[in-house]
């Protein structure tokens, strides 16, 4: 990353603290790994392939971990200007509404301010990745059976989070010069879950060629997506 984009995305502010790999752990390979190719410059679409005789979840894991980490840094640099006023329900442009259900407090799908629900989605977030029972570190303790089921549902809700940045601050992100790197991670992104098939295909439709060509346009009836 450039010296002017370290400036932008520096550490105060990152929207929440960033979960780490420890040292010696397959894992903490697998992200050093992970990094590496993507810093040499390899294909995306080549890089985010599982590489031979690894095991999938540890793949998935490290890489929800990332994301998390990196999403939470692009949202931070754009979060005090997506306020209550400015933003007040979580949505992706005209056609998309997102509503929070958390089984807990929000136990129906409820309308709610941006910055609230990004709030929530981060929080519920770091609960699911630092549960030790969803993302054991010991060696030889291993994942849970729906493991894939939660990572999918964490992917789908951090896919909405580009949404929101995308048709909503991206003029935000251009006027700081971070569109490339903004843009690379979200390609990123993309590549990873469709490779591995773990966002339905409806669900990347607010940042698809078309949909955003048609977007400025669009007069579509608000569709709503629950949790």
């Amino acid at each position: 990353m450039s010296i002017a984009l370290k400036q932008v995305f520096n550490k105060d502010k990152t929207f929440r603290p960033k979960r780490k790999f420890e040292p010696g752990t397959q894992r903490f390979e697998l992200h050093k790994r992970a990094q590496a190719s993507l810093n040499s410059g390899v294909d995306l679409k080549a890089a985010v392939q599982l590489p031979n005789g690894e095991d999938q979840n540890d793949w998935v894991a490290v890489h929800v971990v990332d994301f998390f980490n990196r999403i939470n840094l692009i949202y931070g640099t754009i979060c005090e200007f997506c306020t209550e006023r400015t933003c007040p329900v979580m949505s992706g442009g005209p056609k998309y509404e997102y509503r929070w259900q958390d089984d807990m407090k929000y136990k129906k799908p409820t309308a709610l301010p941006a910055p609230q629900y990004m709030n929530l989605l981060m929080d519920w977030i770091e609960v699911q990745i630092n549960n030790e029972d969803i993302f054991p570190t010991s060696v030889g303790v291993p994942f849970p059976k729906n493991f894939l089921q939660i990572c999918k549902k964490i992917l789908c809700r951090l896919f909405r989070v580009f949404v929101h940045v995308y048709i909503h601050h991206f003029d935000r992100i251009i006027l700081m010069g971070a569109e490339a790197h903004v843009n690379t991670c979200y390609k990123h992104f993309y590549y990873f879950v469709t490779e591995l098939n773990l966002i339905d295909r409806k669900e990347l439709e607010p940042l698809s060629p078309r949909m955003c060509a048609r977007l400025a346009h669009s007069i579509c009836t608000l569709k709503v997506m629950f949790c």
